[in-house]
């Protein structure tokens, strides 16, 4: 008796569908462990509706006037060359370690230096239209 042959493509078929099956599973569990987190606090917690509790307020500070403020453009642009140099000293900590490797040094000297003129240039102009004036 002979047994049946297995084509080639159908154990790689199969191999690749079971791959898929584990993500899925994975995700199944995932989506279920959310619903049973979410419904265990529904069912646990205390529903107790004040005046008090559906305020809104910001910071333990009740709501006074109009839910509009005005907020100047200054705090934005602080918080932009905050973001801008702390993505400089992320790519200075890398480049310091490769600098240290004897195949690199010159090359990443020279592309540091241009990446800091570039910061340097960003700097300049912010200064030179009076965003770094605090008034």
């Amino acid at each position: 008796m002979r047994e049946p042959t297995v084509e080639p493509t159908a154990v790689v078929a199969a191999d690749y569908f079971q791959s898929y099956s584990v993500v899925g599973l994975l995700a199944v569990v995932g989506v279920l462990f959310v619903a049973v987190a979410f419904g265990a606090g529904r069912l646990l917690r205390p529903v107790v509706p004040t005046p008090e509790k559906l305020l809104t307020y910001e910071c333990g500070v009740d709501p006074v006037g109009d839910g509009w403020a005005h907020t100047q453009v200054r705090y934005y642009v602080y918080a932009f060359l905050y973001v801008i140099f702390a993505v400089d000293s992320i790519f200075l900590f890398p480049w310091a370690t490769v600098f240290a490797d004897p195949d690199y040094g010159w090359t990443t000297l020279v592309e540091m230096f241009v990446f800091l003129g570039f910061l340097t240039v960003g700097l300049l102009y912010a200064y030179k239209k009076g965003v770094l004036e605090w008034t």
